[in-house]
């Protein structure tokens, strides 16, 4: 067993000292490279910058921006029976970066700053995927997180979701739903991160091994 997990955040420059990022910490991929670790299988992650160490043991590639992470992953995905997308990506860039610092106004005038999206990885991976491989999506939302948990399920291409909150963020617990293809809640889960990594790993292999003897 080889899953590819993606962790952490990403940056996306300014300029050649500032970015975009979140506080992603990386400590759910690191709980799900132990517990794959844990299942005799091996972890590949794919970690933006990070503070933690992830588990020995692991493969890791690290990377800085969301289009690198998407690269990394691609080129990782077809040697994995599934992926699961812990990171939580920059999702916007600018559409220009400066070549210099920017520099303050001298008038305090406000500047305006153009955003683009960045490569949605999952649904870019999901393009390629072969029948015997499996996509699961993380969804972090703050506002009617049901249906856009759902709606990420279709645009992905995820066989599951799994749905937190901000309350997550570089904590050691959480709170997730796990959430099937066809919008069923199949576990609401509340543990430290490691408990909960465990957990989705062994509703990865009921499904996995379900599917397998339909097929």
């Amino acid at each position: 067993m080889r899953i590819l997990i993606t962790s952490g955040p990403t940056r996306q420059y300014l300029d050649p000292v500032r970015y975009l990022s979140n506080a992603s910490s990386g400590r759910m991929g690191a709980a799900l490279a132990l517990a794959v670790l844990e299942r005799g299988g091996m972890p590949v992650v794919v970690s933006g910058p990070v503070g933690i160490d992830y588990p020995e043991g692991a493969e890791v590639h690290r990377v800085e921006t969301t289009v690198e992470m998407l690269e990394a992953a691609r080129s990782l995905f077809g040697e994995c029976d599934g992926v699961i997308g812990a990171a939580a990506p920059c999702d916007f860039q600018p559409e220009t970066v400066a070549r210099e610092k920017i520099a303050k106004h001298p008038d305090r005038t406000p500047y305006r700053l153009q955003l683009v999206e960045t490569p949605d990885i999952l649904a870019e991976l999901a393009k390629t995927k072969r029948a015997d491989q499996w996509i699961i999506a993380f969804a972090l939302e703050t506002e009617d997180s049901y249906r856009h948990a759902v709606e990420k399920i279709r645009k992905k291409g995820a066989d599951l979701v799994v749905l937190n909150g901000p309350a997550s963020i570089d904590a050691v617990t959480t709170d997730v739903s796990l959430i099937d293809s066809r919008g069923r809640i199949r576990a609401e889960l509340h543990d430290t991160k490691e408990q909960v990594a465990r957990a989705i790993l062994r509703h990865i292999a009921a499904f996995d091994a379900c599917r397998t003897n339909v097929d």
